[in-house]
């Protein structure tokens, strides 16, 4: 029975069924299954075909949000199971993500976001417009490994060389790594600020992520 459900709630990920997923994580709690065990053999594999699918170009945005949804619905509907039980989903790391100063674009960040808490980052969304000051501070306050900024304006670009040269005055830069990522972003400019990582896609910055915590 087991196999079946784990299947099933692969393909409500996969499917992008949010409603679906939180009654299969409802009905695994009541057959007695470990939620750590329906999150990982069985939302997390929905969630992983679906990213590679997007990589291949066979899945598009929208069925990349609706999964990354669909997921984070399922594991709140998990959540307090794994409190009553003692037990927690191992976090990769903590990720404090923003869209810089004077920038506003709030999608492509935010799908980052979800699919960092689908593959098992602790996630902190400042917003948009936020600045190097607030970054920093909530960097801080929340021991982060990973700081993410995004931009989309080539205006705004500056602001994430302003974050990292105010994060090397801190010395924070020798604990916490910098991604980086937005439309105008390329290769050249990330080195030329000396960022540790970027990526063009959301599927990417799971990627990244996971080298710079070293769960790759």
């Amino acid at each position: 029975m087991s196999i079946e459900l784990f299947q099933k709630m692969a393909q409500s990920i996969i499917d992008g069924d949010s409603d679906l997923a939180v009654e299969l994580a409802k009905q695994a709690i009541a057959a007695g299954i470990d939620p750590l065990e329906a999150i990982n053999q069985g939302f997390v594999v929905g969630v992983n075909a679906v990213g590679e699918a997007f990589s291949r170009g066979d899945a598009f945005l929208p069925e990349l949000v609706m999964a990354g949804e669909a997921m984070k619905a399922a594991v709140a509907a998990l959540e307090p199971e794994m409190k009553r039980r003692g037990t927690e989903r191992q976090i990769l790391g903590k990720v404090v993500l923003a869209t810089v100063q004077g920038d506003i674009h709030e999608i492509g960040k935010t799908l980052v976001g979800t699919m960092l808490s689908a593959a098992g980052f602790e996630v902190y969304d400042l917003g948009v417009d936020v600045p190097a000051e607030r970054i920093i501070a909530k960097a801080k306050e929340v021991d982060a490994d990973i700081v993410g900024l995004s931009a989309l304006l080539t205006t705004t670009m500056v602001r994430q060389r302003e974050v990292i040269e105010a994060m090397d005055k801190e010395g924070l830069r020798r604990k916490i790594k910098v991604m980086v990522g937005g439309a105008p972003v390329t290769r050249d400019w990330v080195q030329r600020i000396e960022a540790d990582g970027y990526s063009e896609d959301a599927i990417g910055a799971v990627a990244v992520a996971k080298q710079l915590v070293g769960a790759a």
